[in-house]
């Protein structure tokens, strides 16, 4: 199940680039995104699709443009870890860099949780595997 976990993963990362926002067809109703470790305004834990969806749209609108590029998918059972590179362009025209990395968790090929850590070492530990 794993590849195909990262399938998904990949496929709705690549729908992003695509939409420039996050569909959340491939979520469980019980979806959790968890942003508690984000430092930006978006902060906290979102429970379900319409929470989780709000949470999504409030941080996009803060931008004219995201894009991503994942540096690699790291299989750890349920768990993808996926490092990324998030080029943003704010409303103004400056552009950011943001690296972070996510732990998406796939039962039954849905994302029942996604969760944001501020570097690939702190995701790593917590999908209990080591670099």
């Amino acid at each position: 199940m794993s590849e195909e976990n990262v399938e998904t993963v990949q496929a709705a990362i690549e729908r992003f680039n695509q939409a420039g926002h996050w569909d959340l067809n491939d979520v469980t109703p019980d979806y959790v995104l968890d942003l508690s470790r984000s430092r930006g305004p978006q902060r906290g834990v979102f429970y379900g699709r319409e929470a989780s969806d709000r949470a999504l749209r409030s941080f996009n609108s803060d931008w004219k443009s995201i894009r991503i590029e994942p540096d690699e998918f790291i299989e750890a059972g349920d768990d993808v870890v996926v490092p990324w590179t998030a080029y943003l362009v704010g409303r103004d025209g400056i552009e950011v860099e943001a690296r972070t990395a996510w732990i998406w968790t796939l039962h039954d090929g849905m994302v029942v949780r996604v969760c944001l850590y501020q570097d690939k070492q702190a995701a790593l530990e917590a999908a209990g595997l080591s670099e």
